[in-house]
């Protein structure tokens, strides 16, 4: 009898240590979030300029082909599952030259328009862009600039 006391007690945890295991799992798991999400918005950003870097060769192929842009990213076939950027919003396209005026071309911090022949960017991971690129809403935007020269993150833009 004795025997099977000592196995009896012997098994599982005790509400001590269970609560000591959780507790240095939820510390873990304070540490390694942020990271993961840094980790996470890195990728989506990657994912960005990868894409925008594809869509301006389609709209250059477009070019070299017809000898005027693309009126909408629908002419180039970008496959529909490309039009939506990492965070689910479209891509924006504007050719500049149907602009009237450059109240609407993105501007860089001197407030002159980043590129002259179209504007192709994302509106990044809080969904909201304004034209000028040091605007609060504007500082995680991907942008295409200096007509192709430069892609990436706005606020990396002229820094």
């Amino acid at each position: 009898m004795k025997k099977y006391q000592k196995l009896q007690q012997s098994a599982g945890f005790s509400l001590v240590e269970l609560m000591i295991s959780v507790g240095v799992i939820a510390v873990l798991a304070s540490i390694a979030y942020p990271s993961y999400q840094d980790y996470v918005e890195s990728v989506n950003e990657a994912t960005a300029i990868s894409e925008i870097t594809v869509i301006a060769g389609k709209i250059d192929q477009y070019f070299i082909v017809h000898n005027r842009l693309p009126n909408s990213l629908n002419q180039i076939g970008v496959p529909g599952d490309m039009l939506l950027d990492p965070w689910d919003t479209p891509y924006q396209y504007t050719v500049l030259a149907t602009l009237k005026g450059k109240g609407k071309a993105r501007k860089n911090k001197n407030l002159v328009p980043i590129n002259t022949d179209y504007d192709l960017y994302s509106s990044g991971k809080d969904k909201r862009s304004v034209s000028p690129l040091t605007a609060k809403h504007s500082r995680d935007d991907i942008v295409r600039a200096n007509n192709g020269g430069f892609i990436g993150l706005a606020s990396d833009y002229e820094r």
